[in-house]
């Protein structure tokens, strides 16, 4: 008998499909996305609503193929940004093989989580697993009264969840058995990428996205949404030789306000100087080349309001 399950395992058809992780800022998504990758793809940083473009991880499996598009955190739009961000994650949704609820162990569920899941109960066809993130930050009690307070909200807004998976990014626990549970949810097919491909993002977005998200890291202030970079131009340096190449980054740093310049340079520079040398190794890292960085920082006025700026800076 044992052969001959074996057997049968191997020859099951190969299932290829999309996946996307939604829940409230800081639910642990782009966590998720990079667990599931096993490398830094998406883009996390400790400040809610940074993920802007769609990123996406891929997953490889003998078996599978799971492609994970991240979509910008759903919110109630206050902004022009705001309602074209929606209008992103809503198409998406509808694109996808399956969808991944993420709620935080740590916390009850709140409005916000309700407004997501009330969106997504619209969203008839699409199979919704639900995925508690964080399991590390909690006793066994707490995360038991989760788990039944999700499958509650499911009956309520009559959501059929496919599963209800606990899992923590974290510590690696339960994350592969999380792709053992998404990859039945996806249709039969080949393999939708090449096996070495991790992200399909234009590198100049990801780059673009390594120093936005050093750009933020310290900026505790007001700034999350106000900063939006712009890689310019990545030109391979022309009097290198072969062995010893390097490759010009140069990038804008957008913000709305000139208020905002000096915090982003910092006294004497020095501020912008560290996100420079901090983004610099993780490019390099990403491209596998000596990178020179050229930063410079420029007001874009209200480009969250301005349509014209929003295309601009590529949304």
């Amino acid at each position: 008998m044992g052969a001959m399950s074996v057997r049968t395992e191997s020859s099951a058809a190969h299932r290829a499909g999309f996946a996307c992780f939604v829940g409230r800022p800081n639910a642990g998504k782009s966590t998720l996305t990079n667990a599931l990758v096993g490398t830094k793809v998406a883009i996390t940083s400790n400040r809610p609503q940074t993920t802007r473009h769609t990123v996406r991880g891929i997953v490889h499996r003998p078996d599978a193929q799971l492609v994970l598009v991240d979509t910008p955190g759903l919110h109630k739009p206050r902004t022009l940004l705001g309602e074209r961000l929606n209008d992103v994650v809503r198409t998406t949704w509808s694109e996808v093989d399956v969808i991944g609820f993420c709620l935080p162990a740590d916390q009850k569920i709140g409005p916000g989580d309700r407004y997501i899941a009330g969106e997504l109960a619209e969203i008839k066809k699409t199979p919704k697993v639900a995925i508690v993130t964080k399991t590390d930050l909690v006793d066994s009690k707490t995360l038991a009264a989760q788990l039944i307070a999700i499958d509650r909200l499911g009956k309520e807004l009559g959501i059929e969840w496919a599963e209800i998976i606990p899992v923590s990014a974290v510590g690696d626990t339960q994350v592969s058995l999380l792709a053992d549970l998404l990859v039945p949810l996806l249709p039969e097919g080949p393999a939708l990428y090449p096996e070495g491909d991790l992200t399909d993002e234009p590198e100049q977005v990801m780059v673009a996205e390594l120093i936005r998200e050093a750009a933020l890291e310290g900026v505790r202030d007001e700034l999350p949404h106000s900063i939006a970079v712009v890689v310019e131009e990545m030109l391979p340096r022309a009097d290198r030789p072969a062995d010893k190449p390097l490759l010009d980054v140069h990038a804008n740093v957008y913000i709305e306000r000139p208020s905002q310049k000096g915090i982003i340079i910092g006294p004497k520079g020095k501020r912008l100087k560290e996100v420079g040398t901090k983004s610099r190794k993780h490019i390099e890292a990403l491209l596998g080349t000596p990178v020179f960085l050229d930063l410079h920082v420029k007001v874009a006025k209200d480009w969250q309001r301005d349509p014209k700026q929003l295309r601009k800076l590529g949304f």
